[in-house]
């Protein structure tokens, strides 16, 4: 392109790298400019990576770029490089640009991620298929004395790809946290005689105790209807739903379940 018409068009994204001002690029369209100028062997990663592999919503204007050491690293603006010395499992190949893997960035944000969040990453990792428990186990074998192993060590085995929200998930991470027993997940619910008439988003079946998000699509009249249908079954079996929405944080969450079974026969020694 001529000046003139980088002059005319152009929006610069760092020294000498533009984007056509004709539409508004969205990060893999950013990342495959950022792509031309960094070296071959570079990867997104961190949080650029959680977006470009559908588990993060998180979009900022920085991209994070992950290579093997090197005497001279690129400095440019709107641009954060990490040294990692990757193996060829830990890139994969996305929408044409390379990108660190699930279990890659799993590790990597695990030292700037609180637990709750990590926990939260790994199950949407999981459930876009961007992540398999085996390739995180490999990847956590040879990470060592990384930073942040320790912390993703603890919550790897917990994760699991079939939570419906990353809301579903934070309420998981804090009964985890608790004393209480670990939930089943997306449990299903059979009347006496076998079938399945709901599933709930956590519960125990020892208990009959189940948990439900309720997010802003239960507000549809038909879900509605459908949510009703659904209860009624679930208490005609003797199951006690605990229904709770984003305004309820870990306190309520963890009190208010730790009272439910402790009322259908659950004791601390007997988790």
């Amino acid at each position: 392109m001529t000046r003139r018409q980088i002059h005319a068009d152009g929006v610069q994204l760092s020294r000498g790298l533009y984007l056509s001002s004709a539409v508004e690029p969205d990060l893999a369209e950013r990342c495959s400019a950022w792509a031309k100028v960094l070296p071959a062997d570079a990867a997104f990663g961190f949080r650029t990576a959680a977006v470009l592999h559908e588990a993060s919503d998180s979009e900022s204007t920085t991209v994070h770029a992950v290579m093997r050491p090197r005497r001279v690293l690129p400095q440019r603006p709107g641009l954060t490089v990490h040294v990692r010395r990757l193996h060829d499992e830990d890139v994969v190949q996305h929408h044409g640009l390379r990108v660190t893997s699930g279990a890659q960035t799993f590790l990597d944000l695990a030292a700037l991620l609180p637990a709750p969040d990590l926990l939260v990453l790994g199950d949407r990792l999981m459930g876009a298929g961007r992540l398999h428990p085996d390739d995180l186990a490999r990847r956590l074998v040879r990470a060592d004395r990384v930073r942040g192993v320790v912390r993703a060590r603890r919550w790897a085995p917990h994760l699991d790809g079939r939570a419906a929200s990353p809301r579903e998930s934070l309420m998981r991470y804090w009964l985890l946290d608790s004393d209480l027993p670990e939930p089943a997940l997306q449990l299903p619910i059979v009347d006496r005689w076998g079938r399945q008439v709901a599933h709930a988003d956590l519960g125990y079946p020892r208990w009959k105790v189940a948990l439900e998000y309720e997010g802003r699509q239960h507000a549809d009249s038909e879900q509605f209807t459908r949510d009703i249908d659904r209860y009624s079954l679930m208490a005609a079996d003797d199951w006690l739903v605990l229904r709770f929405a984003a305004r309820h944080g870990r306190s309520a969450i963890v009190d208010r379940t730790r009272r439910a079974l402790v009322h259908r026969g659950w004791t601390p020694e007997a988790s």
